[in-house]
């Protein structure tokens, strides 16, 4: 009865500071509304041990007891994140513990090969079960915003190519290539000569047969490389959803790489999400904890200031900058969508656990996104002092 009258009292403070579409059901058939409306969102809560996770509501404890199956929550994802957000927001401090994740984080090798192993092994299957069927892992760009995913990410590719002036005879380094639908797309429809990093085994494997499977071989290179053991020099670099994986402490040195990979007249772009706090990285109210523990491990957000701070001490001038915020929303969106269409199948691949990971995580980074706690750039930048051949003096070459 005691955990029973402290969680009705705090409902109570709950509904005096909003009206949420929210239920919660205990174990012994006691609800507690906190609206007059019709709940979109209902938890359930099997046992008295649970309660505590809605005591201290942060995204982090809902999202643990939601995955470790401490509750079960029902209703579309878009609204479970945003009530979750809702309560942890009316409970918590904007301040402290659950403010924002403060990276302090080990980088090496070792460690980001095991966390990216961790991150894109599930299986290629279960990725080809939300994705578009060439498998692009990374903010799709919607020109019109009518696009269908597919056509989207086709034009994000050519967005990268126009930015970078791809020409017939080039040689490009993609790093972190993913499945390598970048790759493919651009020995098709320049010729030039690609090779592929990536330190996912799953994704080298798939990549090698799709470039095979469309007659690419002799164009097309895919090696299970560490982008710091890469040799040689490329007239474009690309490197699309991967910088995430880097580590703050580590930017300069990873700037500094491209840059000596490149050739002297070359262009290189860099796509990745960063964080829109200055100060610290992540989501507020514990969901950059939740994802450090359950999706992302080791991976840090830089603020776009330390980006092109980075890029500059790493010998790396920058050409162009564009925010594609709003279009990774919308991206994440889509996959939520697709991902909400194959329950069994990707619990019979993924198991409950991952489900329930990748259901909050696809829904939590639209919102996070649409609420502008995490953005997506593309920055296009050469050799300091170096202005690459036939450089245009406008950007119309990119739209």
């Amino acid at each position: 009865m005691f955990f029973e009258k402290k969680l009705e009292q705090w409902a109570e403070r709950i509904r005096r500071h909003s009206a949420l579409p929210l239920r919660v059901e205990l174990w012994n058939g006691r609800q507690f509304s906190f609206s007059l409306e019709k709940p979109k969102v209902i938890v359930h809560v099997p046992d008295q041990s649970a309660l505590s996770y809605l005591f201290v509501p942060s995204l982090s404890n809902l999202g643990r007891a939601y995955v470790e199956s401490q509750i079960e929550v029902e209703g579309e994802p878009h609204a479970i994140i945003s009530v979750g957000n809702a309560l942890a927001s009316m409970t918590l401090k904007p301040i402290g513990k659950f403010a924002r994740m403060v990276y302090s984080r080990r980088h090496n090798k070792k460690i980001d090969q095991k966390a990216v192993k961790y991150h894109y092994d599930v299986s290629n299957e279960f990725y080809k079960l939300w994705l578009d069927k060439n498998m692009v892992y990374s903010c799709a760009y919607f020109e019109t915003g009518e696009e269908d995913l597919e056509t989207a990410q086709n034009k994000k590719i050519d967005h990268i190519l126009n930015k970078i002036q791809l020409r017939s005879g080039d040689t490009l380094l993609d790093i972190g290539c993913g499945w390598g639908a970048l790759l493919i797309r651009a020995a098709q429809q320049y010729g030039v000569r690609c090779t592929g990093v990536t330190i996912s085994e799953n994704q080298a494997k798939l990549a090698k047969k799709l470039v095979f499977e469309a007659g690419l071989a002799d164009k097309v290179n895919i090696l299970l490389q560490d982008y710091r053991d890469v040799k040689g020099r490329f007239d474009r670099i690309t490197s699309v959803g991967m910088f995430e994986h880097v580590g703050i402490d580590q930017l300069t040195r990873y700037f500094s790489t491209i840059q000596s990979l490149l050739v002297d007249d070359g262009i290189a772009l860099n796509h990745g999400i960063t964080t829109t706090d200055s100060q610290n990285g992540g989501a507020p109210f514990g969901g950059g904890e939740f994802i450090e523990k359950y999706v992302f491990p080791h991976g840090e957000l830089p603020h776009i200031s330390s980006v092109l701070n980075a890029m500059q001490k790493g010998g790396l001038e920058v050409f162009d900058v564009e925010n594609l915020r709003r279009h990774y929303a919308k991206t994440c969106a889509v996959w939520s969508d697709n991902f909400e269409k194959n329950p069994i199948e990707i619990k019979r691949l993924a198991g409950e656990k991952k489900y329930r990971i990748w259901r909050l995580y696809l829904a939590g980074c639209a919102y996070a996104f649409n609420q502008d706690w995490i953005s997506l750039y593309q920055v296009v930048c050469f050799k300091s002092g170096r202005d690459p051949k036939n450089l245009p003096w406008s950007r119309h070459h990119m739209y």
